[in-house]
């Protein structure tokens, strides 16, 4: 049977809303990179905490020579404080690598030799008073001290302990205490990192130390010095947040102790 004209139905597809098409081009234009901060090129500090006012120049000479044996990751940290030695003594110089041996580029040292790190149960160390007993006027000095994070500096002369032990003493500062919690630049003057434990310094104050015993004017020399680090840590402290002591949290059977100590009371 043939069914009457029907016209044929149109399917209409209705557009989905904009949100569920492509995001419309923006036609912004990009934001441009954040500016790097401006260096000086003297000192090499970034130009609000440049220390060229107070790094003497000429750099001072010692008869002690100086050598740096810098961390790789030292090298790039921006509170490193081995630069500024290098640029306020004369006879100073640094070395990056992780470890020393017979193949790093180092002269012959004299017999009066030290490097720099507080003692271990293994390798005790002479204090810096009573080396200045020992010492002969006008004997040439060699002092060695290592650049890093205390974890790595500790690597550092684990592995370098076997060519050190061939020519050098060890040598700690007077007033190391593993026993102490160190200070933090919240709460000193010449601290710029959280040290681990007492009487142990940053890289320049430990050098400052020395000179300030061995050498015939070390007293006005250490002055020199330690002014440097305490501007840089003034600088420095102007960009901290004030900290928040955090309480102390005990382990859980700490815990679980004093919860039984206080329901018996």
């Amino acid at each position: 049977m043939k069914l009457a004209n029907q016209e044929p139905q149109i399917h209409h597809h209705e557009s989905p809303p904009r949100s569920e098409m492509e995001p419309e081009t923006d036609n912004e234009p990009p934001s441009p990179p954040p500016k790097r901060r401006s260096i000086c090129h003297k000192c090499d500090r970034p130009i609000p905490v440049c220390l060229c006012h107070v790094i003497p120049t000429p750099p001072i000479p010692t008869k002690t020579q100086i050598i740096i044996i810098q961390h790789p990751h030292e090298s790039h940290h921006k509170l490193n404080t081995a630069p500024l030695l290098t640029k306020s003594l004369l006879n100073s110089s640094s070395i990056i690598t992780r470890r020393l041996s017979s193949t790093t580029p180092i002269n012959q040292p004299p017999s009066s030799t030290y490097y720099l790190f507080p003692p271990s149960q293994s390798s005790p160390a002479v204090t810096l008073s009573d080396l200045k007993t020992a010492l002969k006027n006008n004997t040439p000095l060699v002092l060695i001290v290592f650049d890093a994070t205390w974890k790595h500096a500790k690597e550092m002369v684990r592995a370098s302990e076997g060519y050190l032990s061939k020519f050098s003493t060890r040598v700690c500062l007077d007033g190391f205490d593993g026993g102490i919690e160190g200070g933090s630049i919240y709460d000193s003057d010449l601290v710029l990192r959280k040290e681990p434990c007492g009487g142990c310094v940053s890289t320049l104050e430990a050098v400052a130390r020395w000179l300030g015993v061995v050498e015939e004017n070390g007293l006005e020399i250490e002055d020199r010095l330690v002014g440097i680090l305490k501007e840089m840590v003034r600088l420095q402290a102007q960009f901290l947040k004030p900290m928040r002591p955090r309480p102390k949290l005990l382990k859980k059977s700490k815990q679980i102790e004093q919860g039984k100590n206080s329901s018996d009371e």
